[in-house]
């Protein structure tokens, strides 16, 4: 029996934003289901830990520069993949970056460069794969979005206008390639426990909780682990034949509370 069956037998998966959280979470665990990957991301020397890892273990993997605000780097990593792994059957678009600058208060090329990140260049990628995976009559494209789609959060303007328009690229897609056997599906993941907003200083984070609270953003201090998500979209592309996953949304439990006499 194929490995994939009723899928292709060798389904080689490219991920952005691989060099960490969600996007190396995500790695591991198509790695780890028997999947070739590619990584991409700007951070190279993460990439080849993390490849040199998972060949350890036995898989196929590579690393893969990546810049999704340069078109160059773009088209470079979509040569690069089916050069190095062969015909790609997998894409996961992850990767993102988080702005903290509102609306008005944003210079307006890092708003450009936000929506390149978030939406322009996940776009990019897929036209340079997807028309190839119409072509064989199989395949599947994943977009990493958030729940800021649905519950925007104020001070995160640009990255709130990049996810929303990540969704309505990606339901559009659903639509024009239904009846092709390439699948499009989301993952929406709530509040996760990543690399983003890091680099954010206690000031900037101190102005922003009042704002998000006030707006009710803040219910719990529960968060979600880069795996909680990789297994989400590993159930995505692992679904059989005649089966699309259209969404998956996920969001973190809230921790339990000492008293339970509400329950």
């Amino acid at each position: 029996m194929p490995r994939f069956d009723p899928h292709p037998e060798r389904r080689t998966a490219l991920v952005t934003g691989a060099s960490s959280g969600i996007g190396a979470a995500t790695a591991e665990a198509l790695a780890a289901a028997g999947h070739p990957v590619i990584l991409a991301a700007r951070r190279v020397d993460r990439l080849e830990d993390l490849a040199a890892m998972l060949v350890a273990d036995g898989a196929e993997a590579v690393a893969v520069a990546l810049d999704l605000a340069d078109p160059t780097s773009i088209d470079a990593c979509a040569d690069a993949a089916v050069d190095l792994l062969g015909p790609i059957d997998v894409v996961v678009a992850n990767a993102g970056q988080i702005s903290s600058s509102t609306a008005l208060g944003t210079d307006p090329d890092e708003f450009a460069r936000n929506v390149h990140v978030n939406l322009l260049g996940s776009q990019r990628l897929v036209s340079r794969l997807g028309p190839a995976m119409v072509e064989r009559g199989h395949g599947d494209l994943v977009f990493v979005t958030s729940d800021v789609v649905v519950r925007p959060r104020p001070h995160m303007a640009s990255y709130v206008a990049a996810k929303a328009g990540l969704e309505g690229l990606a339901r559009a897609m659903q639509m024009e390639l239904e009846g092709t056997g390439v699948r499009v599906g989301m993952v929406r993941p709530g509040p996760s426990n990543t690399e983003q907003g890091t680099n954010w200083d206690e000031a900037t984070v101190l102005h922003i909780i009042p704002a998000w609270e006030r707006w009710g953003l803040l219910r719990h201090n529960g968060a979600l682990l880069p795996a909680d998500v990789a297994n989400a979209i590993v159930a995505m592309v692992s679904a059989p034949k005649g089966t699309h996953l259209t969404l998956i949304e996920v969001q973190p439990e809230a921790p339990v509370l000492p008293d339970r006499s509400h329950t």
